[in-house]
């Protein structure tokens, strides 16, 4: 049965699937892109410290991502758990932990601007040194990402099986889903174990097709909402 709450909460995650590539956007090419140099730890150091001000707003995005990836779960859990009570369970907890790389990325470039603050007790380390550790905490915010990639494709694949059995959106759309969800699932752990993988598949392609999936989807679920199908309905009357 699909209620109005359902269709209230499908709206909720379509604005927040589209909220979340808004903040990935500007955090990474209005920030990060402009401050953060790949294999110079002084020049980054020098452009943190320049502009501060836009590297914390980074930490903020970061923050306000976690807050949207909550706000989400929580709205795909009620559209979805008419369903399968359990798999959406399931997919609520693998954003959860999705969430929770994020918020560790946002506590390691916390970590990166205390190495090139003043505290009394950095002296002791030469300035090579700090900002060889600060670049060091930055990189651990991009080990946090991919150790929370499997997880985001994970959920995204309980999601869209559910979607697709519940003819709530288009199936085409459904299995798209599923096809970009597993594919990020199957990168990202050949990734971690395999980490030249990325000189064969560019790791820019990782998520790619999921999140142009999601954007799709986001733009259903906000102006379409989410309502049975013509034929999931005729299925749900003979039950």
């Amino acid at each position: 049965m699909h209620d109005e709450s359902q269709g209230k909460a499908a709206r909720v995650a379509g604005f927040t699937f589209l909220a979340a590539i808004s903040i990935v956007v500007f955090a990474n090419y209005g920030v990060s892109f402009r401050l953060i140099v790949p294999g110079n730890a002084v020049d980054t150091a020098r452009n943190i410290m320049a502009h501060e001000t836009l590297f914390r707003l980074n930490i903020a995005c970061n923050l306000i991502y976690v807050v949207n990836i909550v706000v989400m779960l929580s709205a795909l859990y009620v559209v979805l758990k008419s369903v399968s009570q359990t798999l959406a369970l399931v997919a609520a907890f693998f954003r959860s932990i999705v969430a929770l790389m994020w918020g560790i990325t946002a506590l390691n470039m916390l970590g990166a601007l205390r190495h090139l603050g003043d505290a009394a007790y950095l002296p002791v380390f030469s300035a090579g040194q700090l900002q060889t550790l600060a670049r060091l905490q930055l990189a651990s915010g991009y080990d946090a990402y991919y150790v929370g990639l499997p997880f985001w494709g994970s959920a995204s694949l309980v999601c869209s099986y559910l979607w697709f059995k519940s003819g709530y959106i288009p199936k085409a759309l459904a299995v798209a889903g599923m096809i970009a969800s597993a594919w990020c699932v199957f990168c990202a752990f050949a990734f971690i174990v395999f980490p030249r993988f990325s000189e064969t598949v560019s790791a820019s392609w990782f998520d790619v097709p999921l999140v142009l999936f999601e954007i799709t989807l986001g733009l259903w679920l906000l102006f379409k909402g989410s309502r049975p199908s013509p034929s999931a309905r005729r299925g749900t009357a003979r039950s």
